[in-house]
């Protein structure tokens, strides 16, 4: 993405809507299919560090990110286990992560093949261990904001269910979400199709909205727990490695 945008990200991704309303969303969904804690990490394609102190609750984690200007706003953080590459060819051993989160990464023009990044996904996971995935959806929606972040591709949950398949995941959960905003995010971002030059989302968002909007996404949070929701402005996927044979 366009470097000036990980400053944006991390003066925004401990307070904006989006980024609260999503941990909630991981919370709930890991919850269910991965209670147990002590478990060893992987957040591949960290970005500026927030996913990594939000899932020490969890266990061990481990940063990766091609862009050193990420890693080095994860440093100031206070992470340490952090690591620079590809998520196409993971500088780590077979099986030895419990769990591999990849929030907003596959999606990049700077993967040029998911399934191989998928793979090595699954290579890196101990037998039975867990894959969450987030993507942004439906490639109509593509916006100025699209341009800034360097989006090759935006799924549907059929391409994602092909995408892992084709890599040897066991699909346990596969939605769409920021379900309950969809419709009026739909209808901003095709008005503001008009004018088509790069632009971040990220900025200052009123105090009140921003508290609706994070309400919005916690209580979307809940329905996520229990059910696939049939459009929203994101993919997420819960995967299993499986035992292999």
């Amino acid at each position: 993405m366009d470097p000036e945008e990980y400053g944006r990200m991390r003066q925004a991704e401990d307070g904006h809507w989006w980024y609260v309303g999503m941990r909630s969303i991981v919370d709930s969904l890991l919850s269910k299919a991965m209670p147990t804690p002590g478990l060893t990490v992987l957040d591949a394609g960290c970005g500026t560090g927030a996913n990594l102190v939000h899932l020490g609750a969890r266990g061990q984690v481990v940063g990766l990110d091609l862009a050193e200007e990420a890693l080095s706003f994860c440093r100031l953080r206070g992470s340490q286990k952090l690591t620079r590459g590809s998520i196409q060819t993971l500088p780590f051993r077979q099986d030895c992560f419990d769990l591999v989160v990849s929030f907003d990464v596959l999606y990049h023009r700077a993967v040029s093949d998911d399934v191989v990044a998928l793979r090595e996904f699954r290579r890196v996971l101990r037998p039975d261990g867990l894959l969450l995935l987030r993507l942004p959806a439906f490639h109509w929606l593509r916006s100025a904001h699209d341009k800034v972040i360097h989006t090759r591709h935006r799924y549907t949950t059929a391409e994602v269910r092909d995408r892992l398949t084709a890599a040897g995941f066991a699909i346990e959960r596969l939605t769409y979400v920021n379900f309950l905003l969809f419709p009026a995010a739909v209808s901003s971002r095709l008005l503001a199709r008009q004018g088509g030059e790069a632009r971040s989302d990220l900025g200052p968002v009123p105090p009140l909205l921003n508290r609706g909007l994070c309400l919005a996404l916690h209580l979307e949070s809940r329905l996520v727990r229990h059910l696939n929701l049939p459009w929203g402005l994101s993919v997420m996927a819960l995967a299993r490695k499986g035992i292999d044979t």
